[in-house]
């Protein structure tokens, strides 16, 4: 469900606003009757490299050699 509450009440029912944010309800503050900001639930950023660190395994047999098709293709031989 979606709310929209003015400036005034939004400062006035501040905890009770978040508390219906972290339920799950999208909350719009107005400034004369235009939406102004979203209250949303605060989410770490998380670096993205190394993120999946650890989570797949390295099969050395499957990548360190190119088979005959793929040396074909580059090389011009399977040799």
């Amino acid at each position: 469900m979606a709310i929209q509450v003015n400036m005034h009440e939004a400062k006035s029912q501040l905890s009770a606003l978040v508390e219906r944010v972290l339920a799950g309800e999208q909350v719009t503050i107005a400034r004369a009757g235009n939406p102004v900001i979203d209250l949303v639930i605060h989410r770490e950023d998380r670096p993205v490299i190394g993120a999946l660190k650890g989570t797949f395994t390295y099969d050395a047999d499957a990548f360190d050699d190119a088979d005959a098709e793929v040396r074909e293709m580059f090389y011009g031989s399977a040799d």
